[in-house]
C-alpha cells in the first residue's frame, strides 16, 4: 500500500470508525431492549449521550486522570490506525494492551474504593483475555507468515478453515473485550448491572465520553480482526462479523455476572485447548 493509501486509510478509520461504532452501539441497545420486552431508545441515543457528556463541566479528582483518559484513546484510535492502514497486527494488539493500561492507571489516580476495585477487575481482564489475543496474532502468522494486515487478509484462502480452533477462542475472549455479561466484571454499558460503574466510576463528563468514544473505536477493531478469518471474501466476512456480534448481544442478554475467578480460569482453559491446540495442529502437521 502506497504512503497516500495508508494515509487514507488512517483518516476514513478516524472519521467514519466512531460513527460505525455509535451506530453499532445503537443497535445493540435496540436489539436488547427488545430482547427483554422493551421499546428501547434511538438508534442515535449513543451520539445523543455522548455530546451531552461533552457539552458537561470537567470535573476531575486530578489532572493526571484527564492525561490518562486522553492517552487511552489516542492509543486505541492507533490501535485501528495500524489495522485498517495494513500494518502490523502485533504492534495493534501491543498498541490495544496499552491503551488499557492507561485506562486502568486512569482508575487508580482517582484514589476512590470503587475505581480501585474496578480496576484490578480490569487488570484481571487484561489477564484473561491477552493470551488468546496473542494465540490469535500467532496463529495467523503461522498460516500466512507474515504479521502485516494486507499479507493476511490477501491470503488464498479463509483463516477459518485452518484456523477453527483459534477462531472460537477470539469469540470466546471477545465477550470479554465487547464487556458483556456473563464476563463484565470491571464494567458493565448496562445500567441494571451495577450502581456504581467499576472502573469508571470517577469519570465524568468530557472524560466519559472519550472512554465510550474509545470504546466505539475498539469494537470497529475487534471486528475488523473478525473479518481477517474470511478476508478473501469481504462479504462473507462482513456477515461474519455481524452474526458474531448478534450472538455476543444473545449472550449477553441471557447471562448474569460471573465472579473474575471464572472468566479468568474459563479463559485460560479456552486459550489452551482452542488456541494452544489449532496452534500444535499446525505446526505438526
Amino acid at each position: 500500500m502506497s504512503g497516500i493509501n495508508v494515509w487514507i486509510s488512517v483518516v476514513l478509520y478516524i472519521i467514519f470508525a466512531p460513527i460505525a461504532g455509535g451506530l453499532i452501539a445503537g443497535i445493540d441497545r435496540i436489539i436488547s431492549a427488545r430482547m427483554q420486552g422493551r421499546v428501547g431508545p434511538p438508534l442515535l441515543q449513543p451520539f445523543y449521550d455522548v455530546f451531552k457528556l461533552m457539552a458537561k463541566e470537567s470535573i476531575a479528582v486530578n489532572r493526571q486522570q484527564k492525561l490518562y483518559v486522553f492517552c487511552f484513546l489516542f492509543f486505541v484510535i492507533v490501535t485501528g490506525a495500524i489495522f485498517f492502514a495494513g500494518g502490523d497486527l502485533l504492534l495493534a494488539i501491543f498498541a490495544l494492551t496499552l491503551a488499557s493500561i492507561f485506562l486502568i492507571i486512569a482508575a487508580y489516580s482517582t484514589f476512590s474504593p470503587y475505581a480501585y476495585i474496578g480496576a484490578e477487575r480490569e487488570m484481571l481482564q487484561v489477564m484473561a483475555y491477552e493470551p488468546m489475543v496473542i494465540l490469535t496474532v500467532v496463529g495467523m502468522f503461522m498460516v500466512t507468515k507474515s504479521f502485516n494486515v494486507l499479507d493476511i487478509a490477501s491470503y488464498s484462502q479463509p483463516l477459518l478453515y485452518t484456523l477453527p480452533g483459534i477462531f472460537l477462542g477470539f469469540l470466546f475472549i471477545l465477550t470479554i473485550k465487547f464487556r458483556k455479561s456473563p464476563f463484565d466484571i470491571s464494567m458493565s454499558h448496562h445500567a441494571h448491572q451495577e450502581i456504581v460503574r467499576g472502573v469508571i466510576t470517577e469519570f465524568s463528563g468530557p472524560e466519559l465520553a472519550m472512554v465510550e468514544v474509545a470504546h466505539w473505536y475498539e469494537n470497529v477493531f475487534l471486528l475488523g480482526i473478525v473479518c481477517l478469518f474470511f478476508a478473501s471474501n469481504w462479504i462473507i466476512a462482513i456477515v461474519l462479523a455481524i452474526v458474531v456480534y448478534l450472538l455476543e448481544i444473545y449472550i449477553d442478554n441471557n447471562n448474569s455476572r460471573l465472579k473474575w475467578q471464572h472468566t479468568l480460569g474459563s479463559a485460560w482453559i479456552v486459550a489452551l485447548i482452542l488456541g494452544v491446540g489449532n496452534i500444535a495442529f499446525l505446526a505438526l502437521r
